[in-house]
């Protein structure tokens, strides 16, 4: 495979299908907030060495296929990406300036799965996720 990436004395190809919601599943991602927190994990991942390859935001939910070098765990890199978003979420669009102690916007949590084998079809099930949005919806309205 040609998809692996390489450091001093490793060569690695370890992705993961990630996905976690706001606090509540309240549909807050939409205007401008989700216009540019893709930029931000993008940014957020960069800084652990990390690779954000597909992403959605849905109004309730983040999904992101995300590779992650072997040295980092999962946990501590979903950590980082959503304790930092939220310090930059209050900051950008709230009014509190500092002491963000219990402010909360992520909710606990997170579902993770390796992409192996299956990266294409994970791929487009991110590509896809606002259209099974809809349809679900619309189901559920007959």
């Amino acid at each position: 495979m040609s998809d692996y990436k390489r450091t001093n004395h490793t060569e690695w190809d370890c992705k993961y299908h990630i996905s976690f919601i706001p606090k509540y599943r309240k549909k807050v991602l939409y205007g401008k907030l989700r216009d540019r927190l893709g930029a931000v994990f993008q940014q957020l991942a960069h800084r652990k060495e990390c690779d954000v390859e597909e992403g959605y935001l849905m109004g309730d939910h983040v999904h992101m296929m995300i590779s992650i070098p072997p040295k980092y765990s999962v946990a501590s890199v979903v950590g980082f990406v959503k304790g930092k978003s939220a310090i930059w979420i209050a900051r950008e669009f709230s009014e509190v300036t500092r002491g963000f102690v219990g402010k909360h916007f992520w909710a606990r949590g997170y579902f993770v799965s390796t992409v192996g084998r299956d990266e294409e079809t994970i791929r487009r099930y991110i590509r896809q996720q606002e259209s099974e949005d809809r349809r679900s919806d619309q189901l559920g309205m007959l």
